[in-house]
């Protein structure tokens, strides 16, 4: 499917979602809208397992689209809607039930970091560049990234890489774990695809869909409700299909015919 803002593709069951807004692919509020669409739909669609987001052209995102703020001073309100499509966006993304990778092909910049940090996983080509530089037009980042890079990273290293507006090299992002895995640009989107698949193949998507909502969910909250959570989970897989033929398969020495159920 090709559109204005985002090109979506299939490859059995990997979905390859092609930032699509040129020359830069900001995330103008149509295209946050649009691709709020695309994340619900793929939410609910049973034949796509794993996702990946990647830019077209020279970048994956070089953030929001800055014409926007100007008609949005002096308007709060205006302002402050703007916040909750990115945030909404990103803590969408992150709340899906199906593992989502970043493959940072070029520069992600601002919100396009941002929704970077909202992914599951992030691998980057050694030319790409990451940062938050909002606080050079004398904003902060909104969209998430004080948040999600605090968490990802820690406070000091949060302050000191948002303070500073430094843009980092793939190899330094890698360094602060902000990226996992750095790869020639030609390479990108094959170990992406290989990662995904190796994340849901010979899996129950049943088992993959709460473990994901245990890490994420779970670690928002303090220790025990995050251990609370996951043995309400291990406990509900037990009343699944998949789990009986997962154990089922591991006794009889065979590989397991999940059905998802």
């Amino acid at each position: 499917m090709v559109d204005t803002f985002a090109n979506v593709s299939k490859e059995d069951s990997i979905t390859l979602i092609h930032l699509n807004h040129p020359p830069a692919n900001t995330l103008s509020s149509a295209s946050i809208e649009h691709l709020r669409v695309i994340f619900k739909e793929l939410a609910e669609d049973e034949e796509t397992r794993a996702i990946i987001v990647t830019g077209s052209g020279r970048f994956f995102a070089a953030g929001a689209d800055i014409k926007e703020f100007v008609a949005a001073f002096g308007q709060q309100d205006r302002a402050l809607q703007m916040a909750e499509a990115g945030q909404a966006l990103c803590d969408e993304i992150e709340a899906m039930k199906k593992p989502v990778i970043a493959a940072i092909n070029g520069p992600a910049l601002g919100g396009g970091l941002e929704l970077a940090l909202g992914c599951h996983f992030r691998i980057a080509s050694s030319n790409a560049i990451v940062g938050l530089p909002e606080l050079k037009l004398g904003l902060l980042p909104t969209f998430g990234g004080t948040q999600r890079l605090s968490r990802i990273t820690t406070q000091a290293k949060a302050l000191q890489l948002i303070l500073t507006s430094k843009q980092l090299s793939a190899d330094e992002a890698l360094q602060l774990g902000i990226i996992q895995v750095v790869t020639e640009p030609d390479e990108l989107l094959p170990t992406a695809k290989a990662l995904a698949q190796s994340f849901v193949e010979g899996k129950s998507m049943t088992s993959v869909s709460r473990t994901i909502e245990c890490i994420i969910q779970g670690g928002k909250d303090h220790l025990q409700k995050g251990l609370e959570l996951e043995r309400t989970r291990f406990a509900e897989l037990f009343l699944t299909a998949d789990a009986r033929e997962g154990v089922q398969a591991f006794i009889d020495k065979r590989q397991p015919n999940f059905k998802h159920l």
